[in-house]
């Protein structure tokens, strides 16, 4: 039996360079809610739609102006048996043409019909390639899937298969509610020595004030290690960090962590304070996750009660 690996192929008016320098950007095209770097060779970067489909990939082949190989390291589905799929696939963009004329041929090498998700991922490609990403290469304005929302090209396909999200892909979350400011929340949130320490034996290194800032993680005598970038803070509102490195060492896939980010949110509520802190990323279909999750809770109990 032949396997045939989706396709799709696209003619721009652009220079194949524009073309090449368009695909790299994935939140322009794919979806607005990527976490890492996506056009470094080498990186991993990790892409997240709602409850449905969470996946890392890797750019691990590029030619200017000519070629873009991704490799899919991990994947979750929600709405399949098989729910890693992707898995060891590869997203190839082939570029050719001169001038202000370019075709870019997209290969989804290893989807193939014989894949439980052909079809629904058949439709969600053919949109992101022929509307968004054909779109964005010419006029600089595709339809990424916006953060925590939903496109017509997801919306249309999610509602014609009929998919629904799963408990599996759901990142762990923890929120609770305290007597002090939303001032005073953001002091201690943004500064990781206050509340990620004390159960572990954790030490940490580094500088967290501002966004870009960098930290290290290390916990468990070796059993942990994982660097921090800090993505964004909004006194009094929101604390951002990536997780741009990690090394869990009792794990199979040691860097399950990479990719993913620690977003804490503060909301004031009345005469309270609403704290909702979620590890994106961190999901029960992830190897990581029971342990991961309890140690979580342990730091979120522990701050809850120093808060109140």
């Amino acid at each position: 039996m032949e396997h045939k690996d989706f396709t799709s192929t696209i003619s721009v008016e652009k220079s194949p360079m524009a073309a090449f320098n368009a695909i790299r950007n994935f939140r322009g095209w794919w979806s607005e809610d990527i976490e890492g770097a996506t056009d470094k060779p080498g990186e991993i970067f990790f892409y997240h739609y709602k409850d449905v489909h969470l996946c890392k990939l890797k750019l691990i082949e590029e030619v200017p102006g000519k070629k873009l190989v991704y490799q899919v390291v991990d994947n979750q589905f929600s709405f399949t048996k098989d729910k890693t799929e992707w898995i060891g696939t590869q997203l190839i963009f082939d570029i050719t043409g001169s001038g202000e004329q370019a075709t870019v041929k997209f290969t989804h090498k290893g989807l193939v019909p014989e894949y439980e998700c052909y079809n629904v991922c058949n439709d969600a490609w053919t949109g992101f390639i022929q509307k968004s990403l054909k779109d964005y290469i010419n006029t600089g304005k595709g339809q990424p899937n916006p953060k925590d929302g939903t496109n017509e090209i997801n919306a249309e396909n999610i509602s014609k298969w009929k998919i629904n999200g799963s408990e599996q892909t759901r990142s762990y979350t923890f929120g609770f509610e305290t007597n002090r400011s939303a001032e005073e929340v953001f002091s201690i949130l943004s500064d990781p020595h206050k509340w990620w320490t004390g159960i572990y034996g954790e030490a940490i290194e580094g500088s967290f004030s501002a966004v870009g800032d960098e930290f290290t993680y290390k916990a468990g005598d070796g059993m942990h290690y994982s660097e921090q970038k800090v993505t964004e803070l909004v006194p009094g509102k929101k604390v951002t960090w990536q997780i741009i490195k990690s090394n869990l060492s009792f794990l199979q896939h040691k860097d399950e962590w990479t990719g993913t980010s620690i977003e804490m949110t503060i909301t004031p509520n009345g005469s309270k304070t609403h704290v909702q802190f979620t590890h994106k990323g961190l999901v029960p279909a992830i190897e990581c996750y029971g342990a991961c999750s309890s140690a979580w809770t342990q730091y979120m109990n522990n701050l809850k009660t120093a808060l109140n």
